[in-house]
């Protein structure tokens, strides 16, 4: 896309393909935050070990995993828009496939099956969208863009664990997934009729291998804050906190660990949502994106140091919503930092590479912390939990200055930038 097309989108429909990325991101979210609240329930429910447990909440990561690069370089090569659809439509046949595990012998087969092909879809919208919201964004307006579109799966999240923690108290866990699977109906018709294509000329194609990835160091190091962030925050915090409940006694509202845990983890989320909007608005208006980052990612550790003295739902509440702020508050800058330095050829490739080390993040957080915790208990993994964002901090400085040369590298990178640094 040329200048002088970016600026004719940017004045025309780019808050129009925002908006409707916004909504669709968000229907899809909600599937993914109905299971987090009856998951980590289900060694209980179908007499399996955490261990096994853990596996089925990672699943989807590590199919995305192998699949995140894949897509982001078919986007970079054939497009967008269908890419995304399809991956929505994936989705939710796979939201399907949690009701029929509940009426047939093996249902952690059919849980595990459903988790894989969720994850590998999944890679295609997280891709796609994140491209097409580059595509559309200009320097100026680019973190709050962003930070609008993550935004739309983290306010679906919230919707989807309170709604997946109240129904399956209430009515069952079979009513649970049949709403997370006609919301992801929903997100495929309206991405169908809505999202056009931003990322290739029409009719063409790029010249890009399907297993070509972004090597590039401002990309590698983007990943790495990635896998700091959602180890701790999506890997640990939601894979055991209905846990946390139990054995605490903590609970909401009135209900037991898995309704509770249902509206703790979506305090966490539309805490993050916000911030995520304030973090990617505040880094437009600065020199660089670097200090908004860091300022976030300290208030995710002092989070995680907090977590496990909580006593109460009152102590426990802040203690969220600051997990929350940071994790968002870093989320927004962070993607449109990754598309100031990435030239728009290789955005569907770099926002796939980073993606991985999301998955390898959050897909081995339940399987470590689950087991652990049952071993040693939740202070020790709580507290080494709160390292990670300290960690994704120090690969972020280091990483962009081997790159860029400078700590704080300026907002609205250019491409020349990271070519000398390839």
């Amino acid at each position: 896309m040329s200048e002088n097309d970016e600026g004719a989108v940017t004045e025309r429909s780019s808050w129009f393909i925002i908006f409707s990325l916004l909504v669709s991101t968000f229907f899809s979210g909600f599937g993914g935050g109905v299971v987090f609240p009856i998951f980590p329930a289900l060694g209980t429910i179908l007499g399996i070990s955490p261990f096994l447990v853990g596996v089925i909440l990672s699943a989807n990561r590590f199919s995305r995993l192998i699949c995140s690069a894949p897509a982001g370089a078919i986007v970079d090569r054939f497009g967008a828009r269908t890419p995304y659809v399809l991956g929505l439509g994936i989705q939710a046949i796979a939201t399907f496939g949690y009701i029929v595990a509940l009426y047939v012998p093996l249902p952690e087969a059919w849980f595990l099956g459903s988790r894989i092909v969720l994850g590998a879809a999944s890679a295609l919208t997280f891709a796609t969208s994140y491209t097409i919201a580059a595509n559309v964004s200009v320097g100026d307006s680019r973190g709050m863009k962003m930070g609008l579109i993550r935004g739309g799966s983290i306010l679906g999240f919230p919707t989807g664990l309170l709604v997946g923690g109240v129904v399956s108290d209430l009515i069952g866990m079979s009513a649970a997934f049949f709403v997370a699977a006609v919301f992801a109906v929903i997100a495929t018709g309206l991405a169908y009729w809505t999202i056009p294509e931003t990322h290739v000329e029409d009719g063409t194609s790029r010249s890009v291998k399907p297993w070509d990835i972004d090597t590039s160091i401002p990309t590698l190091t983007l990943g790495l804050v990635n896998f700091g962030i959602w180890f701790a925050y999506m890997g640990v915090l939601f894979a055991s906190l209905v846990l946390f409940l139990e054995a605490t006694g903590i609970g909401a509202l009135g209900f037991d660990a898995q309704g509770s845990s249902g509206i703790f983890m979506a305090l966490t989320v539309l805490s993050a949502a916000v911030s995520m909007l304030i973090g990617g608005k505040t880094s437009d208006t600065w020199d660089s994106r670097v200090p908004v980052m860091l300022v976030f990612l300290s208030l995710l550790t002092v989070g995680f140091v907090l977590l496990p003295w909580a006593e109460s739902a009152r102590q426990l509440a802040p203690v969220c919503v600051v997990i929350g702020t940071g994790m968002g508050g870093t989320l927004g800058p962070y993607m449109a930092l990754l598309a100031d330095l990435t030239p728009e050829e290789r955005m569907g490739r770099a926002s796939g590479t980073t993606n991985v080390f999301s998955d390898i993040g959050g897909g081995l957080g339940p399987i470590i912390a689950l087991p652990l915790i049952e071993s040693i208990g939740f202070v020790p993994v709580y507290t080494v939990s709160a390292g990670f964002p300290l960690f994704a901090g120090v690969a972020l400085v280091v990483g962009l200055y081997v790159s860029t040369g400078k700590l704080f590298p300026k907002t609205g990178g250019t491409d020349s930038t990271v070519e000398a640094a390839d």
